[in-house]
């Protein structure tokens, strides 16, 4: 199965539920916490400029935010991507 990593903030409610599909899909996921400015900026340079959260990447792929998430989903790509 391919690191799963979401950047998120703990009042974001896209954050909440981006994690909540993830576990629903029995995804192991990192979560790292960006309220700090270093890590926040660490996140915005690998998201290719994007400061918003939450940011997921699975693998090598900057799958985006919970809407794209949610999109791949619908679109029955994110099980394939996450290894389900």
């Amino acid at each position: 199965m391919p690191k799963i990593e979401i950047y998120t903030t703990p009042t974001c409610p896209y954050c909440h539920a981006a994690k909540a599909l993830l576990a629903d899909k029995g995804a192991v996921f990192t979560e790292i916490t960006v309220i700090d400015p270093d890590a926040r900026a660490a996140m915005t340079q690998r998201a290719n400029g994007r400061r918003t959260v939450p940011q997921i990447f699975v693998g090598d792929t900057h799958v985006g935010g919970y809407d794209d998430m949610a999109a791949l989903d619908r679109q029955g790509k994110l099980d394939p991507l996450i290894g389900n």
